[in-house]
């Protein structure tokens, strides 16, 4: 059963959204390397544990694609120039898919992007897991703000390893052994300490 009010992850009700992870981004934002790598970590737990991966790229003609280190490759890229993921054809996925009640959000930009993502899923009635080593901007300034308002307006803030158990739930799940793998080395510093001596 779901229960909204603590932000329980759920494999049957969760969807994978990975934003604008392109090229003409890399040499930028603040910590790349690192987002890209855990996000590709999240999805590759999606393909274990069945749960539904969507995929946008923001005006990728001048952008660039999708980075090749994510493994996305199997996936539709969804173009976009708005500063939401919640495109029509990403609207019709969403329905496709049984209208999911939990999104895993990761991606660029924290303050762009991803918070306009995050406003739209939530007024949708969507429970918002953003996985904040897993979210990055330019700025340290503008990514670590962006979480503290995404707080505010309601979205849950999480992290790469702490999605990855808590969709397993259970060392005697049967995907469990594949999962631990995706564990095996720590989640690297993302600078995100700073965030919560803030707090």
């Amino acid at each position: 059963m779901l229960v909204a009010s603590i932000g329980r992850l759920s494999t049957k009700d969760a969807v994978l959204l990975l934003c604008d992870m392109q090229e003409k981004f890399r040499p930028n934002i603040f910590q790349f390397p690192n987002i890209v790598n855990n996000a590709a970590r999240l999805l590759k737990a999606s393909r274990v544990l069945a749960i539904p991966a969507i995929l946008t790229e923001q005006y990728p003609k001048g952008l660039g694609p999708t980075v090749p280190e994510l493994e996305a490759g199997d996936l539709t890229a969804y173009a976009k120039t708005s500063f939401t993921m919640m495109i029509d054809e990403v609207e019709k996925q969403m329905q496709a898919l049984g209208n999911p009640k939990q999104a895993i959000l990761c991606g660029i930009e924290a303050h762009a992007c991803i918070a306009c993502t995050t406003y739209d899923l939530l007024e949708k009635g969507i429970e918002v897991h953003i996985v904040a080593d897993a979210v990055s901007s330019r700025s340290q300034t503008d990514r670590l703000f962006a979480l503290s308002r995404l707080k505010q307006s309601g979205a849950f803030l999480t992290t790469t390893e702490a999605v990855l158990l808590q969709l397993v739930q259970d060392a005697k799940h049967p995907n469990f052994k594949e999962i631990q793998r995706l564990l095996a080395h720590p989640s690297p510093d993302t600078g995100l300490l700073s965030f919560f001596s803030a707090l």
